[in-house]
């Protein structure tokens, strides 16, 4: 009898093989984990439902929250279209997402599973599972904004807080021996963001879901939509009799089912004896709570109609469980086999020029045997960017490997807060070697309209040539085209003659950017 109890532990519930599915969906681009790239597709302009890092090599979607906080700093159509996806899943299941659909959400249900000591809700714990609230307010709305307005974005949770970021994020990449360059980006910030990790990591283990209910911003907000939400858990009021069993067999800190710290988990539903807690939605897919009456109360016939029925039900859920579960994996199977195909692709497209790049792109004289790429001592690939001002696209282009002068290539972003503390170190190269380099700050094409106003406010007389990258297929051509991996700042510094004389895939200070382009200007 223990063994098959010990058995029953084993065997995920449906609620678990949910969440890992959903997992896997979120983060199916598995070639990410093995080539150490970001995914930037298309599908990275949709938000999946819960916390899940846009820079996970294995994201196929943004963060609902760094979404939410980067397009304070965007075009209103932006932030119109994140916030009205944002205000879909809220509406739609409210905290359901973190009970079945958020991937950190599982993480530290697996690691509560680890046997120890248990730290238990109280009303300390209660209490402090407002803090969340304040996070979502301060951190998520207020923080942000107030940077937006001074034209220099500043996702503040994801910065300073997000383990989720760090975890699939910054681990996901630099356990990758070929991001081994990206270690020298590391200081103090990440040094703080790894212990906050740690903490919250090992606090999961003796704390149920402890980010979610202290911390997470997005199970706040979410949470202020549970009572009206479409999906979810409802109690009926008239059938309770406020015996406290679902309040006392959950793990989170709700006063009774359904409130805004209630995710849905649904293990509260057997235990109440009246049945009045039941799922929000179709019956066809979910539990059912009806309370069937005693042998007592109907007739033989009576009995033998609702037998009847209950196994033409249970057929028919059964089968349309069936055939739900078989569209789902087929589903991430395609999903899997699409994102694989699609980045090895895009792997390819990196180290060949752009089908629509200049011809004549690698005739040069001075160099007829250097290769084609971007590695260093390779000739760069050439390409007409269009050229960007203040009013937007000029019309005017430029090709980096043919500017016959030492040149800087940039590759950064509005929503990019390393890359707009940077762009001063490269305004200030333009001015002082203006006769002998050119600096081009290439903005990536996704939202590339918030750069217009940014060059108005901060460089409207710079040196700096402005230029947007082009969108070739589902890659940031140009970008991709000379090495990319998702990540931004990037820099390239070109010798005269096109040849590629330094790389740079993080943030630099103004000394390291002056000496690369000495070093450029002596070979």
């Amino acid at each position: 009898m223990k063994f098959k109890e010990k058995l029953r532990q084993l065997i995920p519930t449906r609620r678990k093989i949910v969440q890992l599915y959903f997992a896997l969906l979120f983060n199916a681009n598995i070639r990410g984990f093995v080539s150490g790239n970001i995914y930037q597709g298309n599908t990275k302009k949709m938000c999946v439902p819960g916390i899940n890092c846009y820079s996970c090599p294995g994201a196929v979607g943004a963060c609902p929250l760094g979404s939410l906080q980067g397009s304070f700093s965007a075009d209103r159509s932006t932030l119109y279209y994140v916030g009205g996806i944002l205000l879909l899943y809220c509406i739609l299941f409210g905290r359901l997402i973190c009970g079945w659909l958020c991937p950190f959400g599982l993480i530290q249900e697996l690691l509560y599973k680890i046997k120890t000591p248990k730290l238990k809700k109280s009303p300390f714990t209660r209490i402090l599972s407002y803090l969340k609230y304040v996070i979502l307010v301060f951190f998520v709305f207020i923080v942000p904004i107030m940077y937006a307005f001074r034209d220099t974005p500043l996702p503040t949770f994801c910065k300073y807080i997000c383990p989720a970021g760090t975890i699939e994020g910054g681990l996901g990449l630099l356990s990758n021996k070929v991001n081994a360059g990206y270690f020298s980006m590391l200081g103090p910030l990440f040094t703080w963001k790894f212990i906050l990790m740690i903490s919250i990591v090992v606090g999961s283990i003796f704390v149920f879901r402890l980010f979610c209910r202290f911390l997470c911003p997005l199970g706040a907000l979410y949470g202020l939509f549970n009572k009206i939400s479409l999906f979810g858990i409802k109690l009926e009021k008239g059938k309770c009799t406020h015996c406290n069993k679902c309040v006392n067999k959950c793990k989170v800190d709700i006063k009774e089912v359904g409130d805004q710290e209630c995710i849905s988990c649904g293990e509260c539903i057997d235990e109440c004896p009246t049945k009045a807690i039941s799922w929000k939605g179709s019956k066809i897919f979910l539990k059912d709570n009806e309370v069937i009456p005693t042998e007592g109360e109907i007739t033989p016939e009576q009995e033998a109609i609702i037998s009847s029925k209950t196994k033409q039900r249970k057929t028919i859920k059964l089968v349309c469980r069936i055939v739900s579960w078989v569209i789902m994996i087929a589903i991430l199977v395609g999903a899997i086999v699409y994102f694989w195909k699609d980045t090895e692709s895009d792997s390819a497209g990196s180290t060949n020029p752009p089908a629509t790049s200049d011809p004549d792109s690698t005739d040069s004289p001075d160099t007829p045997s250097v290769p084609l790429g971007n590695q260093e001592g390779q000739l760069c690939y050439g390409y007409d960017l269009q050229i960007i001002d203040s009013t937007g696209i000029t019309g005017d282009t430029i090709n980096p490997s043919k500017t016959q002068k030492v040149t800087v290539i940039n590759f950064w972003g509005t929503w990019c807060t390393p890359c707009v503390n940077e762009l001063p170190y490269f305004d200030r190269i333009a001015t002082e070697y203006g006769d002998d380099v050119t600096v081009i700050a290439i903005h990536t094409d996704m939202v590339h309209q918030t750069a217009f106003n940014y060059v108005k406010g901060h460089y409207p007389d710079s040196d700096i040539v402005f230029a947007k990258d082009y969108k070739d297929g589902n890659t940031e051509g140009y970008y991709t085209t000379l090495g990319g991996r998702g990540t931004y700042p990037y820099t390239v510094v070109l010798r005269d003659d096109g040849v590629i004389s330094s790389v740079f895939l993080s943030s630099l200070e103004y000394d390291e950017l002056k000496a690369a382009v000495e070093k450029a200007l002596n070979e």
